[in-house]
């Protein structure tokens, strides 16, 4: 039986996130303060006493919660966690998946996300786009009502989490509509999310070709760990791959349900989600409830989770 670690995005964040690990672990704290000089503030103390506002608004969410599962991925080294077979990543969380698999520079990530959380926020004036959860229905009636509601504007399925639940994102209107699209075909819940930024739509593509150019001057290696990415849910170690990829995600949709099948029909059987929360463990058990996924956010929970490792 082989194994994953998956690393989550957007999302998980909230304020005192991590804080039980770092009172066990120095290493919580000596990631962050790498990713503090960086990013010029103290993103652990943001994180530890917000506000909640500014540590939602995606240019701060993004650096931090990849400092997050770093930290906690360093951590799983140190206490002598096995390297597991395959890593991925869920949108944001792919770049964590990548300093993992070592084919990106952790210094660099944290530029690079810090970066992608402004390019997105300015690709869309506030109050512009929108993105809602569809749940309770079929992946294919999603895709037609955003096709029914666009009339012309953008709106799209952008993340398919996992079996009757998909995430749609796009311009307002024609969010809106799709949203009364979907509930007229039949959906249990189409609840609008509280974010502004439109991710992994169309509306993205201006802040792609920007991301491109900082992209340009950044070294991927090949990876040590295969990944499975988010655009075409396949695996890939070689480093061109990797970048051009992380570069379709920002305007592509997150095909996660699939990631996690091709995870599993490579034979993985035990995972570790890596990261604040625990949104990915409740998205695979839609999705196969046969994977067994554990969290490494304490001392507890990570010993349980080597010991898995060594079982797999």
């Amino acid at each position: 039986m082989k194994s994953a670690f998956i690393f989550p995005g957007q999302g998980s964040q909230s304020v005192g996130m991590l804080s039980d690990a770092a009172e066990a672990w120095p290493m919580i704290a000596e990631t962050f303060s790498d990713a503090s000089n960086v990013l010029g503030y103290d993103l652990w103390h943001l994180c530890q006493n917000g506000p909640v506002e500014e540590l939602n608004q995606t240019m701060v969410t993004q650096p931090a919660l990849l400092t997050a599962s770093v930290a906690l991925w360093r951590q799983w080294l140190v206490a002598g966690g096995p390297q597991p077979d395959f890593v991925a990543g869920h949108s944001l969380g792919e770049y964590s998946a990548l300093v993992a698999a070592e084919s990106l520079d952790f210094i660099e990530a944290v530029k690079l996300v810090q970066l992608r959380g402004e390019l997105m926020q300015g690709a869309v004036p506030a109050g512009e786009g929108k993105m809602a959860a569809i749940l309770g229905l079929d992946d294919a009636d999603v895709v037609a009502a955003c096709d029914e509601a666009a009339q012309g504007e953008v709106v799209s399925a952008v993340n398919f989490n996992a079996p009757g639940q998909v995430v749609i994102a796009g311009s307002l209107a024609a969010v809106e509509r799709a949203i009364e699209a979907c509930k007229a075909r039949g959906a249990r819940k189409a609840m609008p999310l509280p974010v502004s930024v439109p991710s992994h739509c169309a509306l993205m593509k201006g802040a792609a070709e920007q991301l491109a150019e900082a992209l340009e001057d950044v070294r991927f290696n090949d990876a040590v760990i295969p990944v499975v990415q988010n655009v075409d849910a396949a695996v890939s170690k070689d480093a061109k791959t990797l970048k051009a990829n992380l570069l379709k995600q920002l305007y592509s949709p997150v095909l996660w349900t699939d990631s996690i099948r091709t995870l599993t029909g490579e034979g993985v059987g035990v995972a570790v989600e890596c990261g604040a929360g625990k949104v990915l463990a409740g998205l695979i058990k839609r999705i196969d409830r046969g994977l067994s996924v554990h969290s490494i956010d304490g001392p507890d929970s990570l010993a349980g989770a080597v010991e898995a490792f060594g079982q797999s």
